[in-house]
């Protein structure tokens, strides 16, 4: 974890995370790599964090205090960032105004067609209408990525909204939102590799990410939950 804490609100939480591990070694020593899932994710929410600090050091700190959490035993079932939310969050659950969530933004879905300047958003809408519109205003103002909510459907099979670790933040009522590309051949397999990610792809969705969070930490009011289950 590494934190910022806020100026003028310091005791309200933006939490930025990703997921450390990936599915590991085989018996036979064959290693899966996770580059996109999910190195990409973690060395995106180290470059926010990176960014964030700098604009602390020249005199920019945001309003709002900033959570960066590289979570742990994802691939086991969420467990790392189910520790934090239910056994011991390190800042209080009823203080913390949202999740950012991202896990795999390096690569491009084969299945995909249009644009590979994309990005899958899947909860923006699920609790908070606030969220929501400031995630489609920044996007529009900065970044101008096509946002596909194609994942985000209830109906969708593969529930990728309860796949990742924003869920646990999600099921306590704290707006999310979770950055992904989709999937790939390489998905869950050895040859998830760096060389095959494309990084100019992975630096505008981190962006996204930075400049969605800048917004939530320093907008004069918190996100409404007017979705909560």
């Amino acid at each position: 974890m590494a934190y910022i804490k806020g100026s003028t609100k310091p005791e309200e939480y933006i939490v930025i995370s990703a997921h450390l591990d990936h599915v590991g070694v085989r018996d036979d020593g064959e290693v899966f790599n996770g580059a996109d899932d999910d190195g990409s994710g973690t060395t995106g929410v180290m470059e926010i964090a990176e960014a964030f600090a700098q604009a602390a050091k020249e005199g920019n700190r945001p309003r709002r205090s900033i959570l960066f959490l590289n979570v742990t035993g994802e691939e086991k079932g969420l467990l790392g960032s189910s520790y934090y939310a239910d056994q011991d969050p390190i800042f209080p659950l009823s203080q913390t105004v949202a999740n950012l969530n991202i896990d795999m933004i390096g690569r491009t879905d084969p299945k995909r067609e249009g644009d590979r300047n994309y990005v899958y958003l899947i909860g923006s809408d699920k609790l908070s209408t606030d969220l929501h519109n400031i995630s489609e205003e920044v996007n529009t103002k900065y970044s101008n990525i096509e946002l596909d909510y194609t994942y985000n459907d209830e109906n969708d099979p593969n529930r990728f909204y309860y796949r990742s670790d924003h869920y646990n933040f999600a099921k306590n009522n704290i707006p999310v939102i979770f950055y992904f590309n989709g999937t790939h051949d390489d998905y869950h397999r050895p040859s998830d590799t760096p060389d095959k990610i494309e990084y100019d792809l992975l630096q505008n969705r981190a962006r996204l990410v930075f400049y969605t969070a800048w917004e939530l930490a320093n907008r004069e009011q918190r996100i409404i939950v007017d979705k909560a289950e």
